[in-house]
């Protein structure tokens, strides 16, 4: 199986890192940072993962950029699949929807790194 290279990251911070597919989160899916008690976790913190996993439709495009990947992987080339997904802030959503596609790919048998550019920058004020 190819390599494949998820990369976490915020709008907000910068822009999109170059990838092969780009999953823009912002607009579809509920933000955590609106609840203050998940504005100021990340998706190191449980109830941060779980409000972003039960939002509606994640799982599904969770799905759907693996099915993704898996096109880019059969095709002749023999190099890394980069998939980037991005939120505002780049410490909720992005990060826990990288994983869980990380998840998904590994059990699928795809060698994954994942990399969160912004995870550990601070809260951006809105």
């Amino acid at each position: 199986m190819a390599a494949v290279e998820i990369v976490s990251f915020g709008y907000l911070h910068d822009a999109p890192p170059a990838a092969d597919l780009t999953i823009d989160l912002r607009h579809h899916f509920r933000d955590p940072h609106v609840s203050p008690e998940l504005r100021y976790m990340t998706a190191n913190d449980e109830p941060v993962r779980t409000a972003v996993l039960n939002t509606p439709g994640i799982t599904d495009l969770v799905d759907a950029t693996a099915t993704a990947v898996a096109a880019f992987t059969s095709g002749p080339s023999a190099g890394t699949v980069t998939v980037a997904d991005g939120c505002a802030g780049g410490r909720h959503r992005a990060p826990t929807f990288a994983r869980a596609l990380a998840d998904r790919l590994s059990a699928a048998g795809h060698s994954v790194t994942v990399q969160h550019r912004d995870l550990d920058k601070p809260v951006v004020q809105r």
